[in-house]
């Protein structure tokens, strides 16, 4: 691929938008976004505060642990860091700077303060309208779609900031319809390394030392350790159990940050652990691990747009068979093997559902990242699936297409059912 072809740029642009740093996982953070910008907004503290959410990020909130908050969980405590020690210019990163003296004075917050959440569908699987009060003024923030899209900013009647919402489109974000997996496959191998150090240098630090944290430290239901203790330490075996501990620590309120892919933490985790699990056993040269690096990435990215940002189905899936495809390039595979992995792993582990962000993502990460690997070996050994195999179907931009049918459309219901079962309906 040329520098001169458009997919070139627009790759790396991409690239750009998905990998984010981000400390927490990202829809609470959302929230503390929001709020952060509200309370600016506003000006003063507010002695009210109203939030309104879609069912999906009420889900991927309710059971997570909010970092910097004294271990906190759920949409109050989110807002409340927002409110009390937010940076809304650090984006993704709000919280990330938060004294002790504010972690007491979140506490209090929540003690002393209405904190109303509602269950509102206004059409939108991302959905978050935070309202915050104080006496008859008042000023609200709506992020709808992803989790820096304000389209929204409204203090005392007076719109400050509103965009168009049209449906669930990402207005503002480079078209992910260039993507291919062909496409992904020549830029992989063609592009020029220096044109994309800067973006995955984070990943490959914040997430190597989450991972690292999450081996050594006690979170949730310590899953990478537990994979570690359970079996032989090979090298399948370390890349499911380091990808794993790094979610364990995430979503048990560690405080270092990660880089996120589609805007998920676990799936930014999921998507590079395991391919620098690889690229260190295999000792295969700097060049080629950025290579894999960017594969991986680029084909989550690919298959995480046609489902959307929150769904039913667990986006770790979607970044196992990534991490698949990079580990099957740093092992020598070509075009062929790199999108067998991806269709083998799919038609493996589609089944997962998500039921919010929490402990148990660290294992779903484990079974998924196996998927990736046991999707390479398949076909290195011959055996693949074959279009008519349940979802697989010819070609696998066809699958890819599949896949995406049924996490945002035929899991669409089963969402729904989730969210209820989550809110004790």
């Amino acid at each position: 691929m040329e520098k001169t072809d458009i997919r070139y740029s627009a790759y790396i642009q991409i690239l750009k938008e998905e990998l984010l740093p981000a400390m927490g996982c990202t829809e609470p953070i959302a929230i503390a976004y929001g709020a952060a910008i509200a309370r600016e907004t506003l000006g003063v503290l507010p002695d009210r505060v109203s939030i309104e959410a879609s069912g999906s990020i009420i889900k991927n909130v309710k059971s997570v642990v909010v970092p910097n908050t004294g271990h906190q969980r759920g949409i109050p405590a989110a807002a409340a860091a927002g409110i009390i020690a937010g940076d809304a210019s650090k984006g993704l990163e709000v919280i990330a700077q938060t004294t002790p003296e504010q972690i007491r004075q979140m506490k209090e917050f929540l003690e002393h303060t209405e904190i109303k959440v509602e269950h509102a569908d206004h059409g939108l699987t991302f959905d978050v309208i935070i309202t915050l009060y104080r006496g008859e003024a008042y000023a609200k923030v709506r992020i709808a779609n992803y989790h820096t899209n304000v389209v929204l900013i409204e203090k005392n009647g007076e719109v400050v900031k509103k965009l168009p919402v049209e449906g669930e489109r990402e207005e503002g974000l480079t078209d992910r319809s260039l993507l291919s997996m062909e496409g992904i496959w020549d830029f992989v191998n063609t592009v020029d390394i220096e044109d994309v150090r800067a973006i995955l240098d984070p990943q490959i630090q914040y997430n190597w030392a989450i991972a690292q944290e999450g081996i050594q430290g006690d979170y949730g239901a310590n899953i990478g350790s537990v994979l570690l203790k359970m079996s032989e330490q090979d090298i399948r075996t370390r890349a499911r159990a380091m990808a794993a501990a790094g979610s364990d620590a995430r979503m048990n309120g560690c405080e270092l940050p990660v880089i996120i892919n589609s805007g998920s933490g676990n799936q930014g985790i999921t998507a590079s652990v395991p391919v620098l699990v690889y690229a260190e056993e295999l000792k295969v040269e700097e060049d080629k691990k950025y290579r894999a690096l960017i594969l991986s990435n680029l084909t989550t990215i690919h298959q995480k747009t046609p489902i959307g940002r929150l769904s039913a189905y667990c986006g770790a899936v979607s970044a196992g068979a990534g991490a698949g495809a990079g580990i099957a390039y740093l092992n020598g595979g070509d075009f062929k093997e790199v999108i067998h992995t991806v269709v083998n792993a799919l038609a493996i582990a589609s089944g997962i559902v998500c039921d919010g962000a929490k402990a148990s993502c660290a294992a779903k990460i484990a079974l998924a990242v196996d998927a990736g690997i046991l999707g390479y070996h398949m076909y290195q050994c011959g055996q693949q699936f074959y279009g008519g195999d349940g979802i697989v179907t010819k070609g696998v931009e066809g699958t890819l297409l599949n896949v995406g049918r049924l996490g945002k459309q035929g899991m669409k219901e089963t969402n729904e059912e989730i969210i209820k079962i989550m809110m004790g309906e």
